[in-house]
């Protein structure tokens, strides 16, 4: 009985204290039978997206309804795209207004607090990652609705003659690595995970993620409507997540779901192209704002030769179990459809990941028939579980080669042909490390190129597309399970043609002043289809500027672009003020520094923009709620992405010790009998 005892209880003592010692790191699947309650909160969302030219200004409305009977106060995570600039924050209460202001991060939070704790309507809204946010809305009368108002900018994105621009709705899960701290998480922060010695902030990056099921009827949907005013003729706008309804006034074009309102379970993206024959090949614009002249500028290079050089081509999948369900699928046909593009001469090795990396190969091989087909068959079989140990897999994939210089022979380091090495990269990006993972490029990336592919219908965008931008290649969504091969044969025809390389960018006037507050500082290397994007500030619309760089097969390559041509532009100032933020983090993580916060926290409140060290905070003069009443807190969910396994949700657990006490109880029985069964025999 006692072995019995031991092989029973020990198990289920350990599943009783796996909430305790690794749920920090590791993505648990649950059945959804925990202590989960829907919230008292119904969410509602409202997008409005207006185009112009090449930047797209949103506001997004989230309403917090109380059908409680008494006071709350919203906790919302919620993603925005990866390079949005916000700006604005406004709280309504009833018939109301309440204009909010950015603030210090950790002022903003005071003056939250000290409102919620005296009863006065409050929002805030705070910067978790640059894609990840939080809002906060205290003070929620019982049966009323709160609504906040969010202002916010981006830049469309423009690839291959297509313009696009992504809606996040909802986030998958991130995977947390490290150790838990021995520090109990505080009452502003409130998510599945415990903070960790690589993430300690992980408590407020996971929201509970639910299913659809989980949330009121009317709870979780949004609304989405698009102007978009291109400035040149449009043939088509299309979306690979939704069915569309348009109708066109000139140039202008108004597009919305054909579902109306939709559940907020996945990306809504949107595509628009022009005309054949109208494709920009250059575009200028100008914006004065406070006495400053700002510009962007977009430059298209032309099209690449046929040259074609031998690469070494590593392939990198992650089997993670975030990527259960429609994802792992999307990643095995993106990578079969990578290994038909290798050619003979090309080297190559496949890696796959979850809680450890795998190689098929010890060194990358030769693209034969049939190594070709050991890597298909290899491929075919993947499955996804585990957690997401990213860094490992980079370490493999950044330093994998099929020897190095000072291991080759002199006869075969002549014959040895010089080779491309990229790496592909193809996963939904749920980690909360991303900053080390950036760095760990840098350090380990060579001469190397990293191409980004983003798995799934809520993928970490930001991710994707800064470990692309690190890593010196690009970054590429699959979002359509029914159309993968579209972006993924531009991304690998693209990767087969690198157009300029070198470049140098020359803005008339004043060259130190331009060289210091031009963006990006250092253009990264082109490949076919991509544009090179520039913003400056302290140049007027005179003169030229001047773009140069170097061709395949080394020859020069210049273009003029006349700034007197530049067209209206708005919003230029705060997406140069989010290029200078990023830049100074950028130097900081490169230098091994901390960032300099002053000077970050200066122009975010000079430009009105959220930071890593600024927040909006929205606070009503006039008490409403006695101090005396109890206020309740709901920690929102987010619902889980569409085409996910369902066991991924994640709930609020308690009474972890449940089944250990169970156990306890059915030992106690089983001593019970055994005792009545000895009584029974010694007294027949």
């Amino acid at each position: 009985m006692a072995m019995l005892l031991v092989l029973f209880v020990q198990p289920i003592y350990a599943e009783a204290n796996t909430g305790n010692e690794d749920s920090a790191g590791v993505l648990h699947f649950v059945d959804g039978k925990g202590q989960w309650q829907e919230p008292a909160l119904v969410l509602g969302s409202d997008f409005d997206v207006r185009v112009s030219g090449l930047i797209a200004d949103s506001t997004l409305v989230r309403t917090f309804r109380n059908t409680s009977d008494q006071w709350r106060e919203g906790v919302f995570v919620f993603p925005l795209p990866e390079k949005a600039s916000v700006y604005g924050l406004t709280m309504k209460v009833g018939e109301r207004t309440i204009v909010g202001e950015v603030q210090p991060r950790e002022e903003a939070k005071k003056t939250y607090e000290k409102a919620r704790d005296s009863g006065r309507h409050a929002a805030t809204v705070e910067q978790q990652r640059p894609n990840l946010f939080t809002t906060r809305v205290a003070n929620i009368p019982p049966g009323a609705t709160v609504s906040v108002e969010l202002s916010y900018q981006q830049l469309v994105n423009y690839r291959d003659g297509v313009f696009e621009l992504s809606v996040p709705t909802t986030l998958t899960p991130r995977y947390m690595p490290g150790a838990p701290l021995a520090v109990t998480p505080q009452q502003w922060q409130g998510g599945w995970a415990v903070p960790t010695t690589e993430v300690p902030d992980a408590d407020a990056i996971s929201p509970f993620t639910v299913d659809v099921a989980d949330v009121a009827a009317d709870s979780h949907r949004a609304s989405v409507r698009f102007t978009i005013d291109a400035g040149l003729p449009l043939a088509r706008v299309s979306s690979p997540s939704h069915e569309l309804v348009s109708r066109q006034d000139g140039q202008v074009m108004m597009v919305q779901p054909q579902a109306g309102e939709i559940v907020m379970n996945r990306d809504f993206v949107l595509r628009w192209q022009p005309l054949a024959g109208q494709e920009p090949g250059a575009a200028v614009f100008h914006q004065q704002w406070e006495g400053e002249d700002y510009l962007l500028a977009m430059v298209v290079p032309g099209r690449a030769g046929k040259t074609r050089l031998p690469r070494e081509l590593t392939f990198v999948i992650d089997t993670s179990g975030s990527m259960a369900g429609e994802s792992i699928q999307q990643a095995r046909e993106a990578l079969q459809l990578g290994l038909e593009t290798l050619a003979p001469g090309d080297l190559f090795n496949v890696i796959q990941f979850n809680s450890q990396p795998h190689a098929l190969f010890m060194q990358p091989e030769e693209a034969t028939g049939n190594n070709l087909a050991r890597a298909r068959q290899y491929v075919s079989r993947l499955k996804a579980d585990g957690g997401t140990e990213m860094a490992p897999a980079l370490t493999m994939a950044l330093q994998s080669q099929r020897k190095n210089a000072g291991e080759l022979s002199g006869d075969e380091a002549s014959e040895e042909p010089s080779r491309v090495r990229q790496v592909v990269f193809m996963t939904d990006g749920a980690v909360g490390n991303e900053s080390a993972l950036f760095s760990q490029i840098r350090r380990q990336l060579g001469d190397q190129r990293l191409f980004t592919v983003a798995i799934g219908s809520a993928p970490n965008r930001h991710f994707m597309r800064e470990a692309a931008r690190w890593g010196r290649g690009s970054y590429t969504a699959v979002q359509d399970p029914a159309d993968i091969s579209g972006p993924l044969v531009r991304l690998f025809a693209a990767m087969e043609a690198l157009v300029l390389t070198d470049i140098d960018v020359r803005w008339p006037g004043q060259p130190a002043l331009a060289m210091e507050d031009s963006f990006p500082r250092r253009p990264g290397d082109l490949f076919q289809g991509e544009p090179l994007l520039q913003v400056v500030r302290g140049v007027p619309p005179v003169g030229e500027l001047s773009v140069s760089g170097r061709l395949p097969g080394g020859a020069a390559w210049q273009r003029s672009l006349d700034l007197q041509q530049a067209a209206s532009g708005s919003g230029l100032n705060r997406y140069w003020a989010r290029e200078k933020i990023d830049s100074l983090l950028d130097k900081a993580r490169v230098e091994g520094l901390e960032p300099d916060k002053e000077r970050i926290t200066r122009l975010a409140v000079e430009h009105s923009l959220m930071s890593p060290y600024t927040s909006f905070v929205a606070v009503d003069v006039t008490p409403a709620r006695d101090p005396e009443s109890v206020l309740l807190k709901d920690n929102l969910p987010t619902l889980l992405p569409a085409g996910s396994q369902p066991g991924m949700a994640r709930y609020p657990q308690t009474a972890t010790v449940a089944p250990l006490l169970v156990a306890l109880g059915l030992l106690g029985l089983m001593f019970s009998a055994a005792i009545a069964l000895l009584r029974r025999r010694a007294y027949p």
